[in-house]
């Protein structure tokens, strides 16, 4: 199959116009121009359109109705599913505060879904975080991050816990990164009112990415920058944002971009099991969450995930944002597929990588979604 006439965003630049070629799955061939024609191949026509790589999503906690909280595996293949038609080819199952034994079982339950190829690994964003930035976390269930606990969740998974969230003042904090680390798995600060000074630490001892900047975290001061402008301004640190435009205003994601750069800049959902279904009432780590008009809250009023899915990220940090679309691009699949050590299989159009793909209109809406080689069907989920 070959795709010709669209604009197709590569990590050297855009092609306009341009012709991708996939075979056995992957991207064969790509270039500007209409491409060389092969005997017997199916041509699809996608002029006035947009190819970009299909996306990465590393912090999802669910979608379609489902949350990655069960331990039913055809559950969790249907909040995937519920993703995948909105163009996330790749992501993590991030999992919220609970009980170590019961995350030890859900991590289990993920790590099946992650050796059948449904995720890329789990997320833990939770139980190690600050009570006085909680969130959606029940605060009687956070804890320090001890050694045994991290050790119970990380052999639950292994190999599958990739990233683990945890608040950088809490006792114990700078050694469970250093294991963390040394163990593969990617340290991320968050949910924390830590201040500059503590935060530095957790970075040295190998902490890389900050869990959805400025969100569940001490506030930005000209005195005292704590988390958020320790984690903006350290070249080591890759910033997560969630581009839904409550979660953060156009304004501050480009503020964050522009300084993060494309190298350091990843968007996420953060989305729950309400992405895709509307509102209602909804369990999130067995806090109750009402939905209305797209946005989930607490009784209390605080934000309590997304209904985010990556194709309105995208055309968020377009459109809004003022994100080229290569950076955009960049953002959503080339970095965050870097982060998950995924380069060299997908997160960018390039010969001999998965063909995974998003065509959009030209006003950046969804129109098709090819996860390895294969067209996602529309109805899925």
């Amino acid at each position: 199959m070959k795709l010709v006439g669209g604009r197709v965003v590569t990590p050297d630049g855009v092609l306009d116009p341009g012709w991708l070629r996939v075979a056995g799955g992957r991207i064969a061939a790509l270039g500007a121009g209409t491409g060389p024609e092969l005997p017997g191949e199916d041509v699809v026509d996608v002029t006035g359109h947009w190819i970009v790589p299909g996306f990465v999503d590393i912090h999802c906690h669910g979608g379609g109705g489902e949350s990655f909280s069960t331990l039913d595996g055809d559950r969790i293949a249907h909040a995937v599913a519920a993703h995948r038609k909105h163009g996330t080819t790749t992501m993590l199952a991030s999992l919220v505060t609970g009980e170590i034994p019961e995350l030890a079982k859900q991590v289990a339950a993920l790590a099946e879904a992650t050796r059948d190829g449904l995720v890329a690994g789990v997320h833990l964003e939770g139980p190690f975080l600050s009570a006085a930035r909680c969130g959606a976390h029940d605060p009687a269930l956070l804890r320090a991050p001890d050694r045994d606990s991290v050790r119970t969740l990380l052999e639950a998974g292994d190999g599958a816990v990739r990233m683990i969230t945890l608040a950088p003042e809490l006792e114990g904090a700078v050694e469970a990164v250093r294991l963390l680390a040394d163990n593969g798995v990617i340290a991320a600060i968050g949910h924390t009112d830590a201040t500059e000074a503590q935060v530095r630490p957790a970075v040295d001892a190998g902490a890389t990415v900050a869990t959805h900047l400025f969100n569940g975290m001490r506030p930005l001061h000209h005195r005292e920058p704590g988390p958020i402008g320790a984690l903006l301004d350290d070249e080591r640190v890759t910033v997560e944002l969630i581009c839904d435009l409550v979660h953060l205003h156009p304004t501050a994601v480009r503020l964050a971009a522009r300084h993060a750069g494309a190298g350091r800049t990843v968007l996420i959902t953060d989305s729950i099991s309400a992405s895709g279904i509307g509102d209602g009432v909804y369990e999130l780590g067995g806090l109750q969450v009402t939905v209305r008009d797209g946005v989930p809250t607490l009784a209390g009023g605080s934000l309590a995930g997304s209904t985010l899915t990556m194709d309105a990220a995208f055309r968020n940090a377009v459109v809004n944002a003022g994100l080229s679309m290569s950076d955009a691009a960049f953002a959503c699949s080339t970095r965050p597929a870097s982060l998950l050590g995924l380069s060299g299989e997908t997160g960018a159009l390039r010969a001999g990588l998965a063909a995974d793909l998003v065509v959009l209109d030209a006003d950046l809406r969804l129109r098709s979604v090819l996860h390895r080689g294969g067209w996602v069907d529309p109805a899925a989920a």
